[in-house]
């Protein structure tokens, strides 16, 4: 089967952070009553840096039904879970902490596996078999959604600029070990998996994500690693970013609709 051309990104811009989060919530409720009613469950991937805090519109919010979401890292630092460089550390202090999802709903890296990459690697990819190869049989798992953040390199993910993990074609998980960006031990999701998503939002804001954001966004062809990520037909792409962000970005933006 061919899939058709992925469709184009969709940029949202918002004056600050206020704005942004708002959207963003109204957005993954919205995503989240769709999955509901369609199969009985949520499945979301979440990546870490400043993304988490930007989730903030979710905490108190009665529309969320966290005891329907399962949810997986995009990618995770291999250290200990309460390790300050934990993207499950730091999503726990900036958002589960703080709402009622049931704790077996978040599927965390087994650290005690950090002297072996590999069998890390398979052991987490074994977890996404369990959640969707069961009830999706296909051959990548199809994310409700995907929430997603770029460093200032355009990287996604663990997945860096100039790295052989961007060619991955078949895994579902990958490890790294000499991540350019401390800790140098991670492992990610491949970009075909980020790629069947059926929802991919990027957040992005700040000044200094100004230049990387108009690379990727206006110039895809340098083949920046966030540019990489087009989810196939009937997936959809997504941009939130602030207006310091998008301040250097010719791609059109779109005004956000609930």
């Amino acid at each position: 089967m061919v899939n058709s051309a992925p469709a184009a990104p969709i940029l949202c811009t918002f004056p600050g952070d206020a704005e942004l989060q708002s959207a963003l919530a109204h957005f993954i409720v919205r995503a989240q009553k769709e999955s509901i009613e369609k199969k009985g469950r949520f499945t979301v991937a979440i990546s870490g840096g400043s993304l988490p805090r930007q989730l903030a519109g979710l905490i108190d919010n009665p529309a969320v039904k966290w005891d329907k979401w399962q949810v997986f890292y995009a990618d995770e630092r291999v250290v200990p879970l309460d390790h300050e460089d934990s993207n499950h550390a730091l999503n726990t202090r900036e958002l589960f902490s703080k709402v009622p999802i049931p704790p077996a709903n978040i599927h965390t890296i087994n650290p005690e596996l950090a002297d072996d990459l590999e069998e890390l690697a398979d052991e987490y990819e074994k977890e996404l078999i369990r959640e969707f190869a069961m009830k999706d049989s296909a051959r990548f798992p199809v994310f409700d959604l995907v929430l997603l953040g770029i460093g200032p390199d355009g990287h996604t993910c663990s997945l860096f600029p100039g790295h052989a993990l961007l060619s991955e074609e078949d895994r579902w998980v990958a490890y790294i070990d000499d991540s350019p960006k401390p800790p140098p031990k991670r492992v990610t999701l491949t970009l075909p998996v980020l790629n069947h998503a059926a929802r991919i939002a990027f957040v992005v804001t700040g000044e200094s994500k100004a230049d990387t954001l108009h690379t990727v966004l206006d110039e895809p062809e340098k083949g920046l690693p966030a540019s990489r990520v087009r989810p196939v037909s009937p997936g959809h792409l997504y941009w939130f970013t602030d207006e310091a962000a998008a301040s250097k970005v010719q791609y059109p933006k779109t005004p956000f609709k609930l």
